[in-house]
């Protein structure tokens, strides 16, 4: 117990300060985060290690800062960008499906469709497939442009891509392993999850307005909203098989018509971002370890890193530009969506768990996780800075 006291003060001190100096730097604040982790970490210091009571205060703070990102939405600009959202999310889980797939093939051969070696070459493709939003809504959030319509199209697409993920992900499994895709089973538990939310949501929402209108800015609200927001990325997690960032998610977006709305944002934001959002992106950085790469591991570590990065952009580039942003917005969307985290090392957790990849693919992961988490802020301040977004189409009166 005291030294876990000891590593929450080393990292968020540590994140804090490596913060600041990316800020002034004109870094977005989270690279200098995840920078903190990985100096305090096994990778360099080795202050710190990682451990299950930091990974819980870590999800945490995801889950808290997807709920922020949902009181925070704009509903009708959030239904505006469904349908563009959807198709940029099917492109973009297809396209690194494929090029995963590709590279495996193309360091260790092509196998035959159904044997072992071509669902070894599958999963590596299934990893790639994972978005994690969390880093991109927080660049977008310290830019200004979180609640435009490009930023609710990013962070509706990565949920979008989290679901499409966890069927891809189910059937790899199940045919990999010979139990069968159970397909169908995932997509029912997908459509009732989103059926249950809606029922749920609109007694919620009646309620809680109700709540509000009785007791307004009061932290009675603030807290019967953070209930509800555990409620429900438990309740996607445990029964569902949805991740829980999509839960929490869905959580804001029932309650961001609520007058309070923004005073509930501002009262979780400031938890959030005193403690549980830097130990979140500092634990990236955390688990972080380089000791076992050898000259070939490494190698397709780069190789794996750099198509992952690049089927992203194209995928939902492309499908945005399809959706008709103009090219520079388009290429935000692709930047946006190909961070990787959470969503990706469960994935190959999974794979690990029933031998479908060797632990040594799980470097590549890691590697992928820093790199995309320290390059997009980076590219996206740049990218935002340059060239402001521009109203889409849709938005024309």
């Amino acid at each position: 117990m005291y030294s876990l006291f000891r590593d929450l003060a080393i990292i968020i001190l540590s994140a804090k300060f490596f913060g600041l100096v990316a800020r002034k730097c004109k870094a977005p604040q989270v690279v200098g985060e995840i920078i903190a982790g990985l100096l305090i970490g096994p990778c360099l210091l080795n202050l710190v290690q990682i451990s299950d009571s930091i990974s819980i205060f870590a999800e945490i703070g995801v889950v808290m800062l997807m709920f922020t990102t949902g009181l925070g939405t704009n509903l009708k600009e959030l239904i505006k960008a469904g349908p563009i959202a959807t198709l940029i999310a099917t492109v973009g889980v297809a396209v690194p499906l494929v090029g995963g797939t590709l590279l495996y093939g193309a360091f260790y051969g092509f196998a035959a469709v159904g044997s072992p070696e071509f669902y070894r070459a599958l999963f590596i493709g299934t990893i790639m497939t994972a978005t994690s939003v969390s880093i991109t809504v927080a660049t977008l959030q310290e830019l200004g442009h979180l609640k435009s319509f490009l930023g609710t199209t990013i962070v509706s697409a990565a949920v979008i891509d989290d679901v499409i993920g966890i069927v891809v992900l189910t059937c790899v499994l199940g045919a990999s392993s010979g139990t069968g895709t159970g397909l169908g089973k995932v997509l029912f538990n997908t459509l009732l999850f989103f059926a249950t939310a809606l029922g749920v949501g609109l007694v919620v929402h009646y309620a809680m307005k109700w709540l509000d209108q009785r007791n307004p800015h009061t932290q009675r609200i603030t807290i019967v909203s953070m209930a509800f927001c555990f409620a429900m990325a438990y309740i996607a997690e445990e029964y569902f098989g949805i991740a829980d960032i999509t839960g929490a998610y869905i959580a804001g977006i029932v309650l961001c018509t609520m007058d309070d709305a923004p005073y509930v944002e501002r009262r979780v934001d400031i938890s959030n971002y005193v403690i549980f959002a830097p130990i979140f992106f500092a634990s990236i950085g955390l688990k972080t370890d380089i000791s076992g790469l050898t000259p070939e591991i490494l190698l397709f570590c780069v190789c794996f890193v750099v198509v992952a990065l690049i089927t992203k952009i194209i995928g939902c580039g492309l499908a945005a530009k399809i959706c008709r942003f103009n090219w520079d917005d388009s290429l935000k969307v692709g930047v946006g969506m190909m961070t990787r985290g959470e969503v990706a090392l469960i994935v190959a957790q999974k794979g690990l768990a029933i031998g479908v990849v060797d632990p040594v693919y799980f470097t590549a992961v890691i590697l992928l996780i820093v790199v995309s988490s320290v390059a997009t802020p980076l590219a996206l301040k740049a990218m935002f800075t340059k060239r402001p977004p521009v109203p889409h189409p849709s938005q024309a009166k």
